[in-house]
């Protein structure tokens, strides 16, 4: 696998299409804090460690109404392309509505906490 967190985003959009409830992935620490910031910013209900064979992630997603809190998930910056933003560049995504996740000097962030501390970095991805 070139890119986990890629895969990560792409088994959270399709287990929502699917209308589950929670969804499995490999652990990574860089996946846990990602999962962990989505539940902080009410995107996904709980994330927890859980060890089988091998370390798993098991992210429990939010629904409103039957209908999946996340539309949008997308990987911005990709192994063949970098994305990175200076703190002047960093803007809020679709006005606050929605959010970019950022890699910092100071861990992952959303863009929200980029602008306050005056920090850039990669755009790991973006959530609405």
């Amino acid at each position: 696998m070139t890119d986990p967190i890629a895969d990560l985003l792409t088994r959270i959009r399709n287990a929502l299409m699917r209308g589950k409830l929670t969804v499995n992935a490999p652990y990574s620490k860089v996946k846990h804090e990602l999962s962990k910031l989505l539940v902080k910013e009410g995107f996904l209900t709980s994330v927890k460690k859980v060890k089988k064979d091998f370390d798993e992630l098991e992210i429990a997603l939010k629904y409103f109404n039957e209908e999946p809190v996340i539309r949008e998930l997308v990987r911005e910056s990709r192994p063949g392309l970098r994305k990175y933003l200076s703190y002047k560049e960093v803007k809020p995504y679709k006005g606050g509505l929605g959010l970019k996740v950022l890699t910092t000097s100071k861990g992952l962030m959303t863009d929200k906490d980029a602008i306050k501390k005056q920090l850039g970095g990669e755009v790991i991805c973006r959530v609405f």
